[in-house]
């Protein structure tokens, strides 16, 4: 899931119940690391959280019942700008511990990720923003 420009959303995430793998992507167009990914595992116990700059792309797998996320955002979610990818998208490479997975309808409508169009449609709005 990520918000598309012109949203600027950073997100602090936990897991305050159970455990996740926890997967952050770069959707920076231009970053040294576009479209790269890294994964965390985030659990209760640890109490540990991740920071998600804006820009990149956020996702996880609960690896227990129960399981719990707490999110704090930078940003309202703007519905109009809300997008996303496919969990399981080979443009990212992404080894996800679970393939066998229910999603929600709107997670399982998303397309592949189409490097060059979204490149495109970033480069656009910062054009369009520097005017």
């Amino acid at each position: 899931h990520f918000q598309r420009p012109p949203s600027r959303e950073a997100k602090l995430v936990r897991c305050i119940r159970g455990r996740v793998f926890d997967v952050i992507v770069d959707l920076r167009p231009g970053s040294n690391t576009y479209a790269d990914h890294v994964t965390v595992e985030l659990d209760s116990v640890s109490r540990r959280a991740v920071y998600i700059p804006p820009g990149l792309g956020h996702g996880f797998q609960t690896l227990e019942d129960d399981t719990e996320v707490f999110y704090l955002m930078s940003d309202y979610v703007d519905a109009n700008l809300a997008a996303g990818v496919r969990w399981n998208d080979p443009a990212f490479g992404i080894r996800w511990p679970f393939t066998d997975v229910t999603l929600n309808e709107r997670d399982a409508r998303y397309p592949d990720f189409d490097a060059e169009a979204f490149a495109a449609e970033f480069a656009a709005h910062e054009q369009g923003r520097e005017q």
